[in-house]
């Protein structure tokens, strides 16, 4: 039976273990190496994440009996509009097709859902398979976009939207 649990600080390193875990099969068909190592440092180190958590991300792990499988996080973006945003989803390979990543995205709607929210909003690389997934759980695309994020590098991305209904 997959649950899920609240992030906590002492559980950055698990939730970096699972980024390492699961960025090399997301993103490794479509940008290079040298760019995920950019990312995940950038992204996961343990300073950001602490900073995350501090800035009131609230994480989601997904376990099966004693190991975690993947993990969500998300926050508020606009407080007068209520919207908040996606900012991470990531199942480890192994674990895909045991709905861990439809249980993780349902928890965050109907957590944002309680907290008043009118969308739920993410990025998603254009390439990435993930993006379908999203059509179907009720997102839609609203923009694209190319963002630098330092090094030379930039994420390509779909800018997806999901309404929220009270």
């Amino acid at each position: 039976m997959i649950y899920l649990r609240k992030a906590k600080e002492q559980d950055l390193d698990i939730i970096r273990d699972l980024a390492h875990r699961t960025w090399w099969d997301t993103y490794g068909g479509y940008l290079s190496d040298e760019q995920i190592r950019y990312m995940l440092e950038k992204m996961y180190n343990r300073g950001e994440l602490l900073g995350q958590l501090q800035q009131g991300y609230v994480f989601l792990i997904a376990a099966e009996q004693e190991q975690d499988l993947g993990f969500a996080a998300y926050s508020i973006v606009d407080s007068d509009q209520r919207i908040f945003k996606l900012h991470k989803l990531y199942v480890l390979p192994e674990a895909h097709g045991k709905g861990i990543g439809k249980l993780l995205m349902n928890e965050v709607a109907d957590l944002v859902k309680k907290a008043g929210a009118t969308a739920l909003q993410l990025n998603v690389n254009r390439n990435n398979k993930a993006a379908g997934f999203y059509l179907k759980s009720g997102f839609v695309i609203k923009d694209t976009i190319d963002l630098d994020i330092g090094g030379g590098f930039f994420m390509n991305d779909y800018v997806m939207e999901k309404p929220i209904v009270s």
